[in-house]
């Protein structure tokens, strides 16, 4: 007969969030170095740059996600404006950088 004990579930583990920040913190990175080396870029071209050049395959990026992505994590460095003759974003360094 098993027991019961060994045939549950190991219980939760508390990890800090190491590796999931460290992503995180490349990701906002290597965003933010290339929209200061091309000012006036899309979300697409981000993409196409961090999947293409920086082999970002597995992070599952789309122009959706990187456009939510840098109004929540890059909003003190990068502004956007809209670029009104392809009718989408476009980002640029902040002003005052």
């Amino acid at each position: 007969m098993v027991d019961v004990d060994f045939c549950c579930m190991p219980p939760p583990t508390n990890g800090i969030g190491t590796q999931k920040k460290a992503r995180l913190r490349t990701l906002t990175n290597e965003i933010k170095r290339f929209i200061f080396a091309n000012p006036g870029c899309s979300a697409q071209s981000i993409v196409s740059y961090l999947s293409n050049e920086k082999k970002f395959r597995n992070h599952g990026l789309t122009p959706r996600k990187v456009g939510f992505f840098i109004p929540r994590h890059l909003k003190t460095d990068v502004r956007w404006w809209q670029d009104h003759t392809a009718g989408r974003r476009v980002y640029g360094p902040d002003a005052e950088e």
